[in-house]
Parts: structure tokens; sequence; C-alpha cells
């Protein structure tokens, strides 16, 4: 199993060494923009350093959105931030499930979302898979309750989508997490990467804000995380403070063998 973190993208690769990470996310872009990915660095260097990678799409997409000022630029820069992935040999994007507003028909987020991939299908596809993340909070949430994760489903499980299952998101949105493999898993049929993230909230805060597996005072019981890994045996990354990384990943590898 492959564990590590997401670093910074000035120079990921050093990042990686300096936590013995066997795998890495970061972002080819600001993450609050709109500006367009570069893809660095190149897929030689990575092959030659020895991890795997995957690219976290900007926070600001929402390909949910029924506002065509957020859910055009959402679709190009999902194609962008996929097409430089593929350029760097990553194994996929990471997309936030995204969002409507109150008054919105969340329905229609849902064929935002079967939009995208039938646009793209058009034009070749993605150059890697898009994984969909869940979301802590948002009453108008596409990935925050699993009810309505799988009607997201039902409109892009045919269509080639992935998951992304993160552990802080899942507990502030109020999923037990003792089970939620097999849940997630009945849904979506597959888990194609975790995010193992510890929260500083309690349960069911509906607040995003991650805390390190261990010695980060999170809320949640770090054998709860290393089992919700094991049982999804799936590549695992860290999204927790920088400075506690290293031991994040050193407790990971030791409880995951």
């Amino acid at each position: 199993m492959q564990i590590g973190a997401h670093v910074r993208d000035d120079d990921p690769l050093s990042a990686a060494q300096e936590r013995a990470a066997e795998v890495v996310q970061f972002f080819l872009a600001d993450p609050q923009g709109w500006k367009k990915p570069v893809p660095t660095p190149s897929a030689a260097e990575i092959e030659a350093a020895g991890v795997a990678v995957f690219i976290h799409s900007p926070y600001v997409v929402n390909v949910a959105s029924m506002n065509n000022r957020i859910r055009i630029p959402s679709r190009k820069a999902v194609a962008q931030h996929a097409a430089a992935a593929g350029e760097i040999g990553a194994k996929g994007l990471i997309v936030h499930g995204g969002h409507v507003r109150k008054e919105e028909d969340p329905e229609q987020g849902l064929l935002n979302w079967g939009k995208l991939f039938e646009r793209q299908a058009e034009e070749g596809g993605f150059g890697v898979p898009i994984l969909i993340e869940n979301t802590a909070g948002g009453d108008g949430a596409m990935a925050r309750h699993l009810d309505m994760l799988a009607r997201l489903w039902d409109v892009v499980g045919d269509l080639g989508a992935g998951f992304c299952l993160d552990t802080c998101h899942a507990f502030a949105a109020g999923w037990e997490l003792d089970g939620i493999v097999a849940k997630v898993k009945a849904i979506t049929g597959r888990i194609d990467l975790v995010h193992l993230n510890n929260s500083r909230d309690e349960f069911g805060s509906t607040r995003d804000r991650h805390a390190n597996v261990v010695h980060g005072g999170g809320t949640i019981d770090p054998e709860v995380l290393v089992a919700v890994a094991k049982e999804a045996q799936a590549p695992v990354i860290v999204e927790t403070p920088s400075d506690g990384q290293a031991d994040d990943i050193a407790y990971l590898r030791e409880a995951l063998g």
C-alpha cells in the first residue's frame, strides 16, 4: 500500500523525500484561482524519483454549479488540469463534489456532473481518471450525504468516475467511519484513493479542518483511521499539517505493514 502526503507544489519531489513518502499529491496552479496549470515536475523527474503522483484540482472548481460563471470555467479547469496531470504521469485528478445553492434543485447539479463526462468523452476523454471527493458541508452538496452520493453515482458511475474518500470530510459530515468503506463501495463500487485525515472538530461538525493522524489533537481515534485504510486497500494521502506529516506516514506505515 502506498502511503504519502499532500505537499507543497514548488518542489514536491524534495518534499516527498523529506517525508519518506511513496506517493504525493499537489496542485498544478493556484488552488484559489483559475490560472492554467503548469505540468511540473516532468514525467521523467517523477519516474526517476520513484514516487506516484496525484493532482488536486483548484478549490474554486464547482462542476455542479448552476451559475454559468462558475460551472463553465470549472469544466474547462477540470479538462486542463487532467491534461496537465496526464503529461506528468499522474494517477488521477481529485475534484470536490461541489454544490448548488440552497434555493436550487440538486438534481440539476447531478446532471451537470454527467454533462462534464459526456462532453469530454466527445473530445476523447480526460488525461487521467477523475476522482470525485466527498465533502464536509453544504446543504446542496453533491457528495456530503451518502444518499446524494448514491444519486450522483447513478449519473456518473457508468461514465468512468472514480472516488476519493476523505475521512475528515466524512466524519464532519456525520458518516460513521466504522464500516464506511463497505457503505461507500456499495454505492460507488470503488475507492481509488484515501485522504486519511484526522479532524480538529467534533463528529458531524460540517467543518473541514484537518488534524494530524497522530500527535495533532485530532478527535478521531488513529486506530479507526488505520482500519479505514486497511479496508479500503487504496493509496493513502495525508493532507495534514506539514510539520507532522513525516510522523503520520511513519505511524501508518508501521500500522499498515
